[in-house]
This record gives C-alpha cells, structure tokens and sequence, in this order.
C-alpha cells in the first residue's frame, strides 16, 4: 500500500473504535480535525520515513482505545503538533474548532520537545504552565502521555543519545505520571520501553528467562486455578481468570532492589479474578464472597491481605488482594475485582468518568484527583527557585505510594509512604507544622523525624514558641511540608541578610567607609563566602567577626600573621568534589568540552584518556559496566553507570546533554568496587569471606568491616579490580557461601 492509503487505513480504525464506544458519535467534527491535520502536516516525514500524520492518529487512538476518552480529546490529539510543526496559530484552532480543544492543544504545544532540554529552568516553567493547564484539564497531561507512548513505540527509529534522553525522561516523569492516573497497563509499557533502551542486555536476558520458564507457569496457572474455578461455578459466579505476568521492568527493579537473582523472584505470575456482578451495589460483598471460597480452598498469607475496597488507591484503584499458598508449595497472589474496577485499573480517570453516576461510591476516584491537582496548586503557589527542586517536589509525592493513618478523632488521611509526623502536621495545617515539637503515635511520644506507618494514629503536640529549623528539610519527605518549610527559611533569611547588610553598613560609616558591590565581593571571596547573601547571614549570625584586623586583611591587602592563620576557620561549607578513579601513574587534566563537540558520537575510555573523565562517586563506574556520559555545566564529561538514580535523573533533567559511552580498557588500572554482605555469623565466616577474595581472585583487598548482632553479620570489603567481571565472579562466590543471605555491588 501507499502512504497515503496507509494513513486512511490508520484513521479508519480510529473511527471504527471510537464508533465501537460507548461515547456520543461526533464524527463530523473528528472529520474535521482528520482533514486539517493532515493538511497542516502533508509535507512532514517522521524519523521513520512514514507520513507525520501517521503520529497524530496514532496517538488518537491510544486516546480513544486504551483510554477509552471521547471525540474532544480525539480532535485535540489529532491537533497536538501543528502550532508546534507549522504556521498555524491558537486563534486558528479556536475559530475552526471552539474554545476546549484549542485549550488542549494551546497545553500541549507548552511542553512539545520534552520536559526539559537545553534549558532547564525554561522548560521548568512550561511544565508548570502544563500543570496549570492540566488542573482546568486533566486531558492535557492524559494526552501528552500517548503522544510519549507513541514516540516510545517508535523510539529504534532515533539516534542513540536522543534514544537516552527520552527514556530517562519517561522513567523519570511519564511512567509515574500514568501510575499516579490509574494508567496501569500504559505504565507498565512505558516502563518495559524505557528499560528495554537503557538496559537493552539487561532486558534481552529478562525477557528470554520468561520466555524459557513460560511452560512451567503455565503448568502452575492451570494447576493452581482449577480448583478455584470449580468453587466459583458451584457459586454462579460469571467471571474469568487471567493470569498476570511481572514485567520485565518490574522484574529488574526488584532484583536491583532485593539484589537477587531471577531465580529468587516468586512472584513473577499472579492470578486475576475478573467478575461480573449479579448486583452492581453488590460488587464489594462479592469480592469479601470469593476471598472465604478461596481461603478454604488454599492456606492465606496472615501479613499480605491488601484491601483496596474499603480505601481505594489514591489514583481510584480498587482490589482486594490475597496471597496463597500453592499445592506446589509456592505463595501465589490473587486479584479479586469486578469488571468495572478492572477497567478503571488499566484506563484509570477516563474510565471512571465512564461510570460516574453521581452516589459517592463513584466519586472517591473524582475527590482523590481534585485532591491530586489540589496539591500541585499548592506547590505551584510556592514553587522552588531552581528547575531541578521544582521537579524534585513534584516527585516527591505526587508519584509516591500511599498509606492511611488516622487522626486523633479517628478520621483517615491519605500520605505518602516513607512520611513523618512533621508531614503530617502539615498537611493538617501549616500553623500545626510550623509549630509542631513533637508527636504522639499510637499514644507513645515520638520525634518530629519519626516515619509513619500505614494505621497509625497520629496527635501532633505544639508550642507557640517553636519555629521552623533548617534542619527539618532533611526529615520531611512531602512536598507540601517541605515547600512551607523552606518558604518560611527563605523568608526568615531575607529578614536576618537585611540585618546583617545594616550591621555591615554602620561598621563601615564608622570607618567612614561606604557599603559598594565591590566590598562586598571582596569579602565574599575572602571568606568563600557562596554568594552575598551567605556572607550578610553569616554577620548577622555573629559567625563572622567584624573587626579593624579583617579590614585591614579585606580591604587594604594588610594580611598579618593571625589572620592568615585563622583564614575563613569555620566557614568553608562547599566541600570541592572528589573524583574516584583507578590508581594511576599520573595525573591529568580534565577534558573540556568545546562548541563543535559532536555528542552523538559514542566516547570511548581507555588507559590513555580516562584521566581525563569524572568517574563519581554515586555510581562508581568501572570497565566492564553499562555506561553513559554527561557534559556537566563546567563542560567536563561525568561517566555515570546507566542504572544510578543521578545518571536517570540526568537524562531526564538534561538529556541533550547525554552522549553514548564505552570502555576499551587492557585490564592495567585497577579500580575501587565496594561489596557488601549479610548473613548468619558463625565461626570461621571471615576467613570464608578472606579466602574467595585472595586464594580465588587474588585480588586485593582496599578495607574490610564487619560487625556482629544477634547471630547476623554485616560486611563491606572494598576491593581493587580491573573491571567488573571479575568483580560479577566474586560476588558469586561469595554468595554460595554456607550461611549467606546476600551479597551485592554498592
């Protein structure tokens, strides 16, 4: 076929799902939106070779079949890309198409090309106009993430450093932001598309253990399942079985976590129950009705019962979950949903919109989203100075797991996993945070840097004589709790800096000297000092003396003795960055990058240049590791390894900034490799652990800790290595060592 016939065919199949639907069938105006597109794109060519057009209604059909929305978000996807691709205005769309789908679209154009490029704090700020946007219309964001599933479907059609970019970017925002939605089946994808390019061996080795254990789990399903189906047709149930298989992604995440093996992950199948209800008020009862069939069918887990019923998840999910043991003697968990609460899992809000019939049961999932959008408004209202923070507090709990704990009257508050009790203060109300010394959970006292638990009940204690410390940014995790905090310290810090430039100001009238830019600058750099403001707080915080020897020193260039000696003792807090290489023979200067610097072209490190890479130490790369590089804004290279936290962040922060590494080394340097275990002590475990290292590899060993507590050892050896293969091989022996709980790779 042609391109063209390949684009009709492409929109009629749009048109037949949506026509398929249960929306009201407004072909007209998708018609419409079909013809302008296509005229607006019709000399544009994607990466691929095929028709732009061919991405346009690709992502309408993601949005109409796998979310299940209707012809305004259709005619708005099938528009995302022409204010951004052509000459065509937001007044034109609004003329030809109304007010809400230019809207949509006018959202959509304010983050096209990534969350962040090349200047990140500009793009920052788009994606706080994208928020904005997103809290009149949730499809903005909803759309946008089909726009990003559809380029990941296609991403093998990008160069390899863009390929970086829009990976880290969709890890690091897209696949929670379609989890936070109730996007569980486009969240898993974009999951399993972004591993698969960042981690291409890691995910080939996954996907053909899964494949090659396919017939055992199998064998376990049908084993596992027949008895429950035989139970639920005794009961009239009308239901089917589906089973569910960990994603690879998932998979990875796991072992990088529990730092395992494939072979000790067990729960890589989980069992679905999906019923149609005889009642739909009925629904919750008869999930309660075949969770007893199926504990007296198989033994249940006392600590894995997950009622999703009673409090749905924060994104509107709804589940009750159980964990059994097998007849194979293996735990399986169970999902007991009806269909409804199956949909809304995999097409979350559009789905829930579907349902909404207005009784309160199906306005949680619309009150947990106005909450949602609440909590950006508020964030948006404070935001951080810096681009970085600002996404750093949208992470922080906008996309973390929830738990319920209960306040003093019993009443539930939905938080973020990993929460204290000052971020429960301020969620209540920022005049209990700020004043908040103290906490009672479950009627033991407790500190403020104490971490919740799911059932807790929680009593903040306060005095109206407490304040906000700096350190309590550390013991937060909420982004609520911590914009507050650091806008009361901003606050406060402008009041003490205006202190502290009077202060400044009468000592030098009394020297008859005037307070310029250029004295400031010369005590700033003096002192080193960060900026101005570091150096007025530090006068009115009496840590810098103000006095005729530092002015003398300062001003005059009169350095005696005692000020040389004492130079900025006590004041120096920006530690310089420590590189951790390999030993080497000499030292040499680090490369700078220069403007025709062509990132697209993979950078190899061997024994002759690797002097000259940052290797740091968040990751510690060492030959052997997948690897990536990042132009700093010093123009140096970083080398990070692909699976650190800084190096996703990076990539999704700064993407063009990523370029394509690999090692070429010999095996002459030797590199530091930290390895850590935990076991059950006995006796001859060090000599155990001592003889692997050196009868084995002998290898050397850099320092070895261990300590002991209540029959369980813990141990961390740094080791010098040439690379990590071998570093892989002592890892392994070591695990098959008697008594051995794990071992992994810091």
């Amino acid at each position: 076929m042609t391109n063209q016939q390949n684009i009709e065919e492409a929109f009629n199949n749009l048109l037949e799902g949506y026509l398929n639907s249960n929306h009201r069938k407004k072909i007209d105006v998708i018609q419409k939106a079909y013809n302008f597109a296509l005229h607006a794109h019709q000399d544009e060519i994607r990466p691929s070779g095929e028709p732009y057009m061919a991405h346009p209604i690709a992502v309408a059909t993601i949005a109409s079949q796998e979310m299940g929305l209707g012809s305004t978000s259709i005619c708005a996807a099938l528009l995302h890309d022409v204010l951004e691709n052509t000459d065509y205005t937001i007044d034109d769309i609004r003329n030809i198409f109304g007010e809400k789908i230019a809207m949509i679209v006018d959202g959509l154009t304010k983050i096209a090309g990534g969350i962040f490029g090349d200047k990140a704090q500009t793009q920052a700020e788009n994606f706080k106009k994208l928020l904005l946007t997103m809290s009149e219309d949730i499809r903005v964001i909803l759309i946008k993430i089909c726009d990003r599933l559809d380029n990941m479907r296609h991403l093998d059609k990008q160069p390899e450093a863009k390929r970086y970019k829009i990976a880290g970017e969709t890890l690091y925002i897209y696949a929670p932001l379609a989890n936070r939605l109730g996007l569980n089946s486009i969240k898993t994808e974009l999951e399993d598309l972004s591993f698969k390019y960042e981690h291409p061996e890691e995910y080939t080795a996954i996907e053909k253990k899964l494949a090659h254990t396919r017939e055992q789990r199998e064998t376990l399903f049908d084993d596992f399942t027949t008895p429950i189906r035989n139970v639920l047709d005794e009961m009239g149930v009308d239901y089917d079985i589906k089973a569910r298989v960990k994603s690879p992604f998932s998979i990875w995440n796991k072992m990088q976590k529990k730092h395992v093996s494939f072979d000790e992950i067990y729960d890589i199948l989980a069992v679905r129950i999906v019923f149609r209800p005889k009642k739909e008020e009925e629904e919750v009862n008869e999930c309660f009705n075949i969770y007893v069939a199926l504990c007296k069918l198989y033994k249940s887990h006392p600590d894995r019962l997950r009622d999703w019923l009673s409090h749905p998840k924060a994104n509107g999910y709804q589940a009750l979950h159980v964990t059994l043991m097998s007849n194979r003697g293996q735990w399986i968990e169970v999902q007991i949903r009806s269909e409804k609460m199956d949909e809304i899992a995999e097409q979350g809000f559009a789905a829930h919109w579907k349902y909404k019939t207005g009784t309160d049961t199906e306005k949680v999932a619309e009150d947990e989203l106005n909450g949602w959008l609440q909590t950006i408004k508020e964030i948006l209202d404070d935001p951080q100075p810096d681009a970085m923070d600002f996404l750093d507090a949208i992470k922080l709990n906008l996309f973390a797991s929830e738990i319920f704990v209960f306040s003093p009257k019993g009443d539930i508050i939905t938080m973020p996993a990993g929460c204290t009790a000052l971020d429960f203060a301020f969620q209540i109300h920022t005049f209990l945070g700020t004043h908040c010394i103290g906490a009672k959970v479950n009627h033991k006292l407790v500190p403020l840097s104490h971490k919740l638990k799911g059932g807790d009940q929680v009593e903040i204690i306060t005095s109206s004589s407490q304040h906000v410390h700096h350190e309590w940014v550390n013991f937060v995790t909420t982004a609520k709790a911590k914009n507050k905090i650091q806008a009361l310290l901003r606050k406060r810090d402008r009041d003490d800096a205006k202190l502290g430039e009077n202060t400044l100001r009468t000592w030098l009238e009394h020297k008859d000297l005037t307070l310029t830019t250029s004295i400031l600058d010369k005590l700033t750099a003096y002192h080193q000092s960060k900026t101005h403001t570091r150096l007025l707080l530090d006068i009115a915080h009496g840590e810098l003396a103000l006095n005729d020897t530092l002015l003398n020193a300062v001003l005059y260039g009169k350095e005696t003795k005692e000020t040389a000696t004492n130079k900025h003792k006590g004041w120096r807090r920006f530690i310089p960055f420590v590189k951790e290489k390999g030993l080497k023979a000499k030292d040499k200067a680090l490369i700078i990058v220069g403007k025709d610097f062509d990132k697209s072209k993979t950078i190899t490190i061997n024994e002759d240049n690797i002097d000259g890479y940052i290797l740091p130490s968040c990751c510690r790369p060492i030959p052997g590791d997948n690897i990536l590089a990042y132009v700093n804004k010093h123009n140096q290279i970083e080398i990070h390894q692909r699976s650190c936290s800084e190096a996703q962040r990076l990539q999704s922060s700064f993407g063009t900034n990523i370029v394509p590494a690999k090692w070429d080394m010999a095996g002459s340097l030797t590199f530091k490799a930290s390895i850590e275990m935990r076991g059950i002590d006995r006796k001859g475990m060090t000599k155990d652990v001592s003889t692997v290292i050196y009868d084995a590899f002998d290898v050397n060993i850099k320092s070895f800790v261990m300590t002991t507590d209540d029959g369980i050892f813990n141990c961390r050896i740094e080791l010098l290595v040439t690379d990590n293969v071998i570093t892989e091989r002592i890892i392994k022996k070591l695990y098959a060592i008697n008594g051995m709980q794990s071992v992994h790779r810091m």
